[in-house]
């Protein structure tokens, strides 16, 4: 693959397509067809595709070489190391959207912690247009990401949960919105090899039961959220009733909702109104 052909010749070439197909099912791409294509409608040069369908050969997920991914119909930056945006999770963002478009306030507050490459705050904010929004991350390499994703849409603050973010936001937010690590950690090691070797330990592992970050998100969102404001974190199926107990427990009133289409699951913590004139 020596030279530096254009990008149209990369995608048109009748040779070389069929060749790239093959060397990606032969390195256990499922879907070499549509990797192909898209490796080489991204690649500059020749060289520069040679060097992309060998690092997907050697494994790395497949957003990490082209260093994108598509979600909600947006183009994610994703620097190596830094979790890719999940298709299920957009479910999360359609159902932090709904509720914010239902406040009566023009303008929402949302805030978007555990954000990761910023997919779901950058979603948020298309979606919403006049937003509010406040992203965090511990992970110096994911806020990085964020900053270019979510750009002069909102604030990223680097540090762990609500530690960054700007104390005037205690007791405004709206949605909260926690992407929070929930594999325990034993199972870690039956995760795909992409999310296991490529994506940072920070961001898949949730302690022994999965549900440690989102005890700890929960046990202080009550000071942040305004009153009748939303928490909402993803989980699975199974953990679902787990993290509602936890939701209850720290003051907000819980409930679980589901897409079996994107096998997502979604766990909606509310906080108390604030009480009608007498």
């Amino acid at each position: 693959m020596a030279g530096s052909s254009p990008l149209l010749s990369l995608s048109s070439s009748p040779s070389l397509f069929p060749r790239v197909v093959s060397e990606l099912r032969a390195a256990g791409c499922v879907f070499a067809e549509d990797e192909a294509r898209l490796i080489l409608s991204t690649a500059r040069t020749a060289d520069e595709a040679g060097e992309m369908i060998a690092r997907r050969a050697a494994g790395l997920p497949l957003e990490h070489v082209v260093g994108w991914a598509g979600f909600c119909g947006l183009r994610i930056a994703v620097d190596a190391g830094v979790f890719v945006p999940r298709r299920r999770t957009e479910f999360l963002v359609g159902q932090a959207a709904a509720l914010a478009l239902a406040l009566p306030s023009p303008r929402a507050v949302v805030v978007d912690l555990c954000c990761g490459s910023g997919a779901v705050g950058a979603a948020l904010a298309t979606v919403l247009g006049d937003v509010e929004l406040h992203a965090a991350d511990i992970d110096p390499a994911a806020v990085r990401c964020a900053r270019r994703n979510i750009g002069a849409g909102g604030a990223v603050h680097e540090g762990d949960l609500y530690e960054p973010l700007p104390r005037e936001l205690r007791g405004r937010i709206d949605v909260l919105v926690a992407n929070a690590p929930y594999v325990p950690t034993d199972a870690i090691a039956l995760l795909p090899g992409e999310a296991r070797d490529h994506e940072a330990r920070v961001a898949l592992d949730g302690g022994s039961d999965g549900l440690d970050v989102q005890r700890r998100v929960a046990a202080a969102a009550a000071g942040w959220l305004a009153p009748g404001g939303h928490l909402l974190v993803e989980t699975s199926e199974r953990q679902a009733a787990l993290t509602a107990g936890t939701f209850e427990a720290a003051g907000l009133s819980a409930q679980v909702v589901g897409c079996d289409d994107l096998d997502a699951t979604v766990v909606v913590g509310t906080a108390p109104a604030r009480p009608a004139p007498a």
